[in-house]
């Protein structure tokens, strides 16, 4: 059988992959804030998150269930989270995907817990924005 033909195909720009990582440290930003539109602005639609065995899609801005940010405050004290590493492993002119690495804290600065996810950001309308996010964490 033969080897199938290598595919190269263009990289990410450096002022693209600027922009992706600048809507990750938004996305932080807003999740910590506990702003709903705020994440809204930062995901193209449809929107996809697998976590927990589930996969979810939001079909729409307003879709994003904000109820886990209270589980995860009544069952173990979340405060806010921070990513502790975001990677570009791979991108196109048109698609970025980071390896990411975030903890979530309490209030008293104590870990609950370290998480590892993949986001993958796409390039729509002129807008780099998160796509999907596939999770380790709850």
């Amino acid at each position: 059988m033969p080897e199938p033909a290598a595919t190269v195909e263009a990289q990410i720009a450096r002022d693209d992959q600027a922009k992706c990582e600048d809507v990750l440290t938004c996305w932080m930003a807003a999740l910590n804030r506990y702003d709903a539109s705020a994440m809204d602005a930062l995901m193209h639609f449809p929107h996809v998150r697998i976590a927990g065995g589930v996969v979810t899609v939001y079909q729409q801005p307003g879709n994003n269930p904000m109820d886990l940010f209270e589980r995860l405050r009544k069952q173990d004290g979340w405060h806010h989270s921070a990513w502790n590493e975001t990677k570009l492993v791979q991108s196109s002119p048109a698609k970025a995907h980071y390896a990411v690495r975030y903890a979530r804290y309490r209030e008293d600065g104590s870990l609950i817990g370290v998480y590892d996810s993949l986001y993958v950001l796409s390039l729509l309308g002129g807008a780099w924005k998160i796509q999907s996010r596939s999770s380790f964490g709850p």
